[in-house]
């Protein structure tokens, strides 16, 4: 009598050797390589670039020293992306060699992950060092047009004096904004037919203000107001002017956030409080609108670092702001330098606002996802 498992073995056997072939490791010896080239590249690019723009600074009066670090660092920043290179390559080498399926599939991730990593590191040194050449070619007339370190110590103080005008236009008109914005939101939120008309304003003065461009409302606002010679609004300074402007305009966008807060106040914690005995302005003091704030500050955070930079538009009406001084400055030098300083400022205040709101967001996150 036959075996009946005869014919079946052969067929296992095909179905293994399948198995094999299809879970075989992957050593990624080809990404490897490639990565070890490009990083030789990158090595070769950054270290050319480093002498050649060196001594173009040193023979410019630029100190050695300082001429020559960045250089130095660039180049040892090649030097540590490309042992990672050359160590991602080992590991696809043994991972090619290595007999054992398990151990040869963690050598194949570790060289995949090492290629990708020296890879991104080696385009962003390529990267730098492209910005580097654009700062030095043409005689470096870009970074003499911008970046005139001897201008630049020259008009700071009278630059960091005119910022002055933009905080002080930030700091009153956000205190202004959150406030107005407040009100505008709890009006849009009436409930009702008798709060029905304030909710129609409420809501056709957000659109007004959100379909104008800023720069038109602070134009039409600083030399509209002063035509119109009614007691003591046509005789405000520019500087109020700017801030009447910005009020209006983030008012607008910063009401819907408070909304969007309200809104996302469960309807159980309403109803709670008014089942205490609560009136309805009461609830929205007491309960609602501390719980909503709670919810927004993440991109209240955010409207506050555009109204930081969107200050330097009262430059258009004449307001001796940070912008139009170093317009100023720039106008009897015939060089941007003065505007490069005005950036600089408002990128170091406007960062920490960014990262802290980055915070606040994460923080909202991990409380949202513990259930807070």
């Amino acid at each position: 009598m036959a075996d009946p498992f005869s014919n079946a073995l052969p067929e296992q056997d095909l179905r293994a050797e399948i198995w094999r072939a299809g879970s075989a490791p992957r050593s990624h010896l080809g990404r490897a390589g490639l990565t070890l080239a490009l990083g030789l590249v990158t090595f070769l690019a950054v270290a050319v670039s480093a002498q050649h723009i060196g001594a173009y600074a040193i023979s410019q009066g630029v100190s050695p020293v300082v001429a020559t670090l960045p250089g130095i660092v660039a180049v040892l920043a090649a030097v540590v992306v490309l042992l990672m290179a050359l160590r991602a390559l080992r590991c696809a080498l043994a991972a090619a060699r290595h007999s054992e399926v398990y151990a040869a599939r963690e050598l194949g991730a570790a060289a995949s992950l090492g290629a990708w990593k020296a890879m991104s590191w080696e385009g962003a040194l390529l990267i730098l060092t492209a910005a580097a050449w654009f700062l030095v070619v043409n005689d470096a007339a870009v970074s003499r047009t911008f970046f005139d370190l001897a201008l630049i110590r020259d008009s700071a103080l009278k630059v960091l004096r005119a910022f002055g005008t933009n905080v002080v236009i930030f700091f009153v008109s956000g205190v202004l904004i959150l406030i107005w914005s407040l009100v505008v939101a709890v009006a849009r939120t009436l409930p009702g037919e008798a709060g029905k008309p304030l909710r129609f304003l409420a809501i056709a003065y957000g659109d007004l203000f959100r379909g104008l461009p800023a720069i038109i409302t602070i134009y039409l606002i600083g030399f509209g107001l002063p035509l119109t010679n009614l007691p003591v609004i046509a005789h405000l300074s520019s500087t109020s002017y700017a801030i009447i402007a910005l009020t209006l305009t983030y008012g607008a966008y910063t009401s819907e956030v408070y909304r969007a807060g309200i809104e996302s106040v469960h309807h159980s914690q309403v109803a709670a409080a008014r089942s205490l005995g609560l009136s309805h302005a009461k609830t929205l003091r007491y309960v609602v609108v501390p719980m909503a704030v709670r919810n927004i500050i993440p991109p209240l955070m955010n409207n506050c670092i555009s109204l930081q930079k969107d200050t330097a538009l009262v430059a258009i009406i004449g307001t001796i702001d940070a912008f139009n001084q170093s317009k100023i400055i720039a106008a009897n030098h015939f060089n941007l330098s003065a505007v490069t300083t005005v950036a600089i400022l408002f990128i170091a205040v406007t960062i920490p606002q960014a990262r802290l709101a980055d915070r606040l967001s994460e923080r909202d996150r991990q409380r949202m996802r513990a259930g807070g």
